[in-house]
């Protein structure tokens, strides 16, 4: 099974990964690989490496495209929410 990982805010990287390049027609998307007991794991940092890439200028579209380019068959997506005051 091939297992997408969606991290947030504080959550970058999974260890002894390796990052691939996935083209798509919504742009390149760099996403972690390991294989980890018999199970492919793609790990993508929403918003970069480096929390460099506010809300707003995420590219959904290509992060999704790219893990299905993978092959990936289930998405787990880690969300916070910094703030919810007026």
């Amino acid at each position: 099974m091939k297992i997408g990982i969606i991290g947030g805010t504080g959550f970058y990287n999974l260890e002894k990964m390796v990052e691939i390049e996935v083209e798509t027609p919504y742009g390149i998307v760099i996403i972690g690989h390991l294989e980890k007991e018999g199970k492919d794991i793609f790990f993508l940092p929403r918003h970069g490496r480096e929390h460099s890439v506010p809300p707003h200028k995420i590219n959904y579209l290509a992060n999704i495209q790219a893990m299905k380019n993978c092959r990936v068959e289930r998405i787990i997506a880690i969300n916070t929410v910094g703030s919810m005051r007026d």
